[in-house]
């Protein structure tokens, strides 16, 4: 009888890019590992893939033990697995992307829960493993993504402003946009409507609040 070897397969995790706008800026969460491999290192927050999981599901629940949400957008990303990425041996992980309000997150506080805190896309720190790699192309899918969806309003809050709506292309997307085209060209897609409210400014006039006209995802007819 021939001898074979019995063949391993790989590891699986589910790692998660969870975007928030807050302060001006598009930021991502990041935990510090407590534990090897890179200890004290930023990553992304994640965990291995349970037996009578999908990776749907492990990401849903680093988003509840990490950010302490549940309803997000969530949207699977991309596979990494380039051999070598984890020194602890074979790994490959399922990358997901959500879109959380920033107003909506609740740090979770516990003994045994690893630092957490989000930092700007644009000021990231030393990543373990391959995630700036994994950062990076979900920044590239949600830019592509809100040039042709209503996925935005998954950053904001149920009413806005359109400057508040302006900023938040303006933080993805990585340049200005000129203001008169800006509203002229999003309010003919007829996404939003107007909100029976105001909000009051300190030196200008009360600002007209808007709402997403439809819920879910809608496509657009043309980029915007």
């Amino acid at each position: 009888m021939s001898a074979f070897k019995l063949h391993v397969p790989p590891a699986v995790t589910a790692d998660t890019v969870i975007f928030t706008i807050t302060d001006g800026k598009l930021k991502v969460l990041l935990v510090k590992r407590s534990r090897p491999p890179f200890v004290n290192s930023w990553a992304l927050p994640g965990g291995f893939v349970r037996e009578t999981e999908t990776t749907e599901k492990t990401a849903l629940r680093v988003l509840k033990d990490k950010a302490g949400v549940s309803s997000v957008y969530l949207e699977q990303l991309y596979s990494f697995d380039e051999p070598g990425r984890d020194p602890r041996g074979r790994v490959l992980t399922v990358a997901y992307f959500a879109l959380v309000d920033f107003a909506k997150i609740k740090f979770v506080e516990e003994k045994n829960h690893e630092p957490s805190a989000f930092f700007g896309t644009r000021s990231l720190p030393k990543l373990a493993f391959d995630h700036a790699k994994i950062i990076s192309y979900a920044l590239q899918r949600l830019r592509y993504k809100v040039e042709y969806t209503n996925v935005i309003a998954n950053l904001l809050p149920r009413q806005f402003t359109l400057s508040q709506l302006q900023e938040a292309y303006e933080v993805i997307l990585g340049h200005k946009l000129d203001k008169r085209n800006f509203r002229k060209k999003f309010l003919t897609l007829g996404l939003v409507k107007p909100a029976n409210a105001k909000v009051s400014g300190a030196r200008h006039r009360p600002a007209q609040l808007f709402s997403f006209s439809k819920g879910g995802m809608v496509e657009l007819k043309r980029f915007f």
